[in-house]
């Protein structure tokens, strides 16, 4: 079997494609031939060595696959040979409010990935997928569709009729755009580039900004909002856009802080926190139980995830080079197995 391994201090490349016999499956393991994975902007920082923890070499990248199973031990009750399921983030987060026990041992970063022809996980690190989506895009939803569905309906409590603000066109963005007009609510977004303002637009997008023409695009965000401000923003940024997105926030609203596109080191001020009365929550995916809820959804709206281009596994490096250009619009997936 054949799957790729992360040595960040590699000069030329991180990412290697290695030969591995695997291991015998012990009672409670679970065996998936992967189908199909999809990448986030986290791989690129694990390929980098600057997530935010240490990766060892070796490590198996990626948390985000979905495939079918190919064998279950025998202790294992809920799953069985053929079932289609997609893996989860956090492994032993199931359902309530993480603790550091149940966000430990996350896919891709603290234990190997789903960049591999054969994968093993517990039961409880895989969730079972309806019929309406392909492998491919059932691989884009551990990560980026789970985190713009928690910071959407389980920490911004979003109501139809409400305002999000979403930052940028990448997977979370995207998804949260594609989920907020499911649920009735109006979504403004923003992009230096208006041929993807134009396709957010057509997925349903009320309003697009594009941040280079307009830096002030907070401004602008007040003007559509008649100087109220949104109830959600979907803060991908990071330090770099949290002061503009604060300041586009409505009197006691939220903003869910997920990203870390403008990099760790910088610094903002959060002192608008206190006369908008507004709350910042942190954003860390989700369970197990929010992604049952997230694929009933789903299945319901017969929703599609967006997906901007898919790459044989034999080309995994140029697709991290893809993620890293900026250029896509949605989610790029590599395909694995046949």
């Amino acid at each position: 079997m054949q799957r790729y391994e992360i040595y960040p201090g590699h000069t030329t490349s991180p990412l290697q494609l290695a030969s591995f016999d695997p291991a015998p499956l012990g009672d409670t393991d679970v065996a998936v031939g992967i189908k199909a994975v999809s990448l986030n902007f986290r791989d690129l920082l694990v390929s980098r060595n600057t997530y935010f923890s240490p990766i060892p070499d070796g490590l198996v990248p990626c948390s985000d696959g979905a495939g079918v199973v190919l064998a279950v031990g025998q202790a294992v009750q809920g799953l069985k040979v053929g079932d289609r399921v997609a893996t989860l983030f956090f492994p032993h987060w199931q359902s309530g409010t993480p603790d550091a026990t149940t966000i430990s041992g996350a896919l891709g970063a603290e234990m190997s990935g789903a960049l591999t022809e054969y994968f093993v996980s517990k039961e409880s690190g895989l969730i079972k997928l309806p019929d309406s989506i392909s492998y491919a895009e059932a691989a884009t939803l551990p990560c980026a569709a789970l985190t713009a569905w928690n910071a959407l309906f389980e920490a911004g409590d979003l109501k139809p009729g409400q305002t999000v603000l979403l930052l940028g066109t990448g997977g979370v963005s995207i998804f949260a755009l594609q989920f907020a007009k499911a649920a009735g609510a109006r979504v403004i977004i923003t992009s230096s580039d208006d041929a993807k303002l134009e396709r957010a637009r057509q997925l349903g997008a009320d309003h697009g900004i594009n941040y280079k023409t307009n830096p002030d695009w907070q401004q602008e965000v007040l003007r559509l909002t008649a100087g109220q401000g949104v109830d959600v923003v979907i803060e991908v940024g990071g330090p770099g856009t949290l002061e503009r997105s604060l300041l586009s926030v409505r009197v006691g609203g939220r903003i869910a802080y997920i990203g870390v596109l403008t990099g760790l080191a910088a610094q903002a001020n959060p002192v608008m926190l206190i006369p908008k009365a507004a709350s910042i929550h942190g954003i860390f995916v989700g369970s197990r139980a929010m992604f049952a809820n997230m694929l009933e959804a789903i299945a319901h709206h017969d929703m599609h995830p967006v997906i901007d281009r898919e790459f044989p596994f034999s080309e995994a490096a140029a697709a991290l080079a893809h993620m890293n250009s900026g250029g896509h619009f949605g989610k790029i997936v590599i395909q694995v197995g046949q």
